[in-house]
């Protein structure tokens, strides 16, 4: 066995060097799905052949009297480790020392636990069809391996006699799978079921080995899974797994060192599978699966505008994530236009929708990974989206304009409610609905605003909805103009500026220097919440307007402080002093994301350095201390609150991640800080098939492609819009103080240097050191002949 061990040690790292050349962190198993994936059952592995064969075990825990099963052991997670987006290698760890059971109640302790408390679940995806793995759990327990058919697929198990655990699916095209452990377990339910427990104790050996092959034909996968039926062997290739992932993984080191390990450890492990469609798809969380009619889970939930942020985060190590993620929320959408707040496989809603973030997502990616299959694909949904906020209703009536003066409400078709709403949605009202379209389901800016039955819409323009819909036009304008829908184009510029100039000319006001919601009846509304912002993420304010809202963020007694920033400003009355709840003064993950994002349109640089290591700060406390990936946070302590694994709280992270390097439809490829307070790299990221590194310091910015300088500056700069070619470079550079730019070129020929549109000189070389004064400058580089 030694000999086979070393064979496959060495495919092992072939494999892996392999991979070291491309760009990203593949997912090479085109049709067998395999990790974690169902939302109930994070202690557990489901394995997905097609969609009418899937396979699942769980593991169950005894500790005396007590048994923690499926969600109970949810709260009881100790360590959201690693999780390779191919599934070569994924790590949990669970505390065994807390109470079982006690759901929501469960104590939250400082990390990591004894580790004589812990279980530990490891597996190494191998091949196609093949997963190794090891349980270590603690002395005083006893393990429950349940392998059962999750959702409402079906198929039987059988215990072999040699201790393997056989099972087939009763799908079409059947498919088989074989379980491996290295000792027996005692059998406890039928040897012949739907879903049969094996019990291991843990006393005398603390660890459980396992191997896990499914395929068409069973003889061939038992002889298939033989090679890895060995402890040593399964160690070294877990190990092997662990150190090869870390090598290729995304990273930061020094300045927001960890953000790029919190955002893709909470996220794969969120990713969860869609047994209809028979791809990946993300939930709000693991526990955000609704119910159906009848009170059983439903098969899948997908939330609209959290999806649409998954995405970005998942497609910083895996762009198949990020498209089965884009394509999964776009298919809920009904066909009247509108992809809705949420929906599953039985239910959703209908009735409404949410923040139209679609585009600007799309086009963000497609800035990043140049797939313009994604841009064609989503393209018509996106198209249908946006007409559905503006187009007539049965009764004549436009959806969300409900006074017909071209701004927008947020509604709800009443006569399109489901007939089978859960509990929490029977006695909703149409203005509760409204306010759950907005996803800011009780933010104090709807307090004061009514909701018209006739027109379904509450009887307020709503500063958010209209900014977002603005940004959304203009996202689809430049889609439009890469796919060369000419007419499109135009349209949508078209209704852009529209858009801006009824936003500038309503829903400003001059003596506040603010946006405001603003009544039917003329009155502006008095509240100043985060989203309050988003102007400036549609870039509809002209220089001088932004400047006076972000003196309104930077106020203390406003937005600013050692949290930000609240959903309601400090100094409304809704701001709880105590007890502060949900949207009514808490910080969350996507409005912080957004205001963000509206800094950097603007080139405010400065202020959204400091926002982003504020958020990541907020978000790496609960995280490194306690494994938190939560739904919000206090605004006054900055405590963890709402759902304990949420899947868009990354996007705290996010913000740090992306102040080294990101594509915005406002900045196309932008890099670099403009002050960086101390030293830090970001590494391994890839852009349109290449490698990507920047390095910050006070004395330089650097960017690199596949370990090779391109560009350097001697000092703090931002660099936008940033194009590199063997024909053309080009930029444009902010910074504080003058700096000199060190460029290097793919091609040694002529090249004539433009600085502000004026011609500067005209040189021959492989590279150029330039001087930039202080300031905003567009620095355009040209190659005009080649030598040969």
């Amino acid at each position: 066995m030694k000999s086979a061990r070393h064979i496959l040690t060495s495919l092992a790292m072939l494999l892996f060097l392999i991979q070291g050349l491309n760009s990203e962190i593949h997912y090479p198993w085109k049709n067998i799905y395999i990790g974690s994936l169902e939302g109930n059952a994070w202690a557990g592995l489901v394995f997905a052949p097609n969609k009418l064969n899937v396979f699942a075990f769980r593991i169950k825990v005894e500790k005396g009297t007590q048994a923690a099963d499926r969600n109970d052991l949810f709260y009881l997670i100790s360590e959201v480790g690693p999780h390779s987006p191919d599934g070569q290698y994924a790590r949990i760890k669970v505390d065994l020392s807390l109470p079982f059971n006690k759901n929501k109640d469960t104590p939250i302790l400082i990390k990591p636990p004894s580790k004589s408390d812990t279980l530990v679940l490891e597996w190494s995806r191998q091949d196609e069809k093949t997963v190794i793995g090891r349980i270590i759990a603690p002395k005083t327990v006893k393990i429950q391996l349940i392998h059962y058919f999750p959702w409402d697929l079906s198929g039987r198990y059988t215990l072999l006699p040699d201790g393997h655990v056989s099972g087939t699916g009763f799908g079409a095209q059947n498919f088989h799978y074989l379980l491996w452990t290295n000792r027996n377990g005692e059998l406890i339910t039928d040897s012949q079921s739907e879903e049969m427990a094996l019990s291991f104790s843990m006393e005398k050996e603390r660890r459980l080995y396992f191997v896990v092959g499914v395929g068409e034909d069973a003889r061939i996968l038992k002889n298939h899974i033989y090679r890895y039926k060995n402890k040593k062997t399964i160690d070294t290739f877990l190990n092997e797994e662990k150190n090869l992932y870390n090598k290729k993984r995304v990273k930061i080191r020094g300045l927001y060192e960890g953000v790029a390990r919190a955002i893709t450890n909470n996220i794969f492990w969120m990713t969860l599978y869609q047994p209809e469609k028979h791809r990946f798809y993300i939930p709000a969380g693991r526990t955000w699966i609704f119910p159906t009619p009848d009170e059983t889970l439903d098969h899948w939930t997908i939330f609209e505008w959290d999806a649409f942020f998954n995405a970005l985060e998942v497609s910083i190590e895996s762009s198949k994530h990020a498209v089965d993620i884009i394509r999964s929320v776009l298919e809920t959408q009904y066909p009247n236009g509108n992809i809705p707040n949420w929906r599953g496989r039985f239910n959703g809603t209908p009735d409404r929708s949410q923040p139209p973030v679609g585009s600007y997502v799309v086009l963000k990616l497609f800035q990043k990974l140049g797939d313009l299959d994604l841009l064609r694909y989503a393209y018509p949904y996106l198209k249908k989206w946006h007409s559905f906020w503006i187009e007539n209703k049965t009764n004549g009536q436009p959806r969300r304009d409900g006074n017909g003066d071209g701004l927008l409400e947020w509604g709800s078709d009443a006569e399109l409610v489901s007939p089978q709403v859960p509990d929490w949605e029977k006695n909703a009202d149409g203005r509760q609905r409204a306010m759950w379209e907005s996803g800011q389901d009780d933010l104090p800016n709807w307090d004061d605003a009514s909701f018209d039955s006739e027109t379904g819409t509450l009887t307020m323009n709503c500063v958010d909805l209209n900014s977002l819909y603005a940004l959304d036009s203009w996202c689809l304008a430049q889609m439009a103009k890469v796919l060369d829908f000419k007419d499109d184009y135009e349209n949508y510029l078209d209704e852009y500026e529209k858009m801006r100039n009824l936003i500038n000319r309503n829903l400003w006001d001059e003596r506040e220097g603010f946006y405001f919601d603003r009544h039917w009846d003329g009155r502006y509304s008095t509240k100043k919440a985060a989203s309050n912002f988003y102007p400036l993420l549609a870039r509809i304010p002209d220089q001088r307007q932004a400047l006076r809202m972000v003196r309104h963020l930077s106020d203390p007694e406003k937005f600013w402080g050692d949290y930000v920033i609240p959903t309601i400003s400090r100094d409304d009355p809704s701001f709880k002093v105590e007890n502060q709840q949900y949207w009514r003064g808490t910080i969350w993950p996507p409005t912080n994301y957004l205001v963000y994002q509206g800094l950097k349109a603007y080139h405010f640089d400065a202020i959204a350095s400091e926002f982003a290591e504020r958020s990541s700060s907020l978000f790496l406390r609960s995280w490194e201390n306690f494994q938190l990936c939560p739904e919000n946070y206090d605004s006054r302590t900055g405590e963890a609150g709402g759902r304990r694994y949420q899947s868009w709280g990354p996007l705290f992270a996010l913000i740090a991640l992306e102040e080294y390097l990101d594509f915005t439809p406002w900045e196309g490829f932008r890099f670099g800080m403009i002050k960086p307070e101390k030293k830090g790299k970001l590494s391994r990221v890839s852009i349109q098939g290449r490698h990507y590194e920047v390095e910050v310091s006070t004395s330089e910015v650097k960017l690199k492609e596949e370990g090779k300088e391109i560009i350097k500056a001697n000092g703090g700069a931002v660099f936008r819009r940033f194009l590199y070619s063997e024909n053309e470079i080009s930029f444009e550079v902010s910074s504080l103080e003058e700096r000199q730019i060190r460029i290097r070129f793919l091609t040694k020929g002529k090249y004539a240097f433009r600085l502000d549109n004026q011609l500067k000189d005209i040189f021959e070389g492989k590279s150029l050191k330039i001087k930039v004064p202080e300031g905003e400058h567009s620095v355009l580089i040209l190659l005009l002949e080649k030598k040969d």
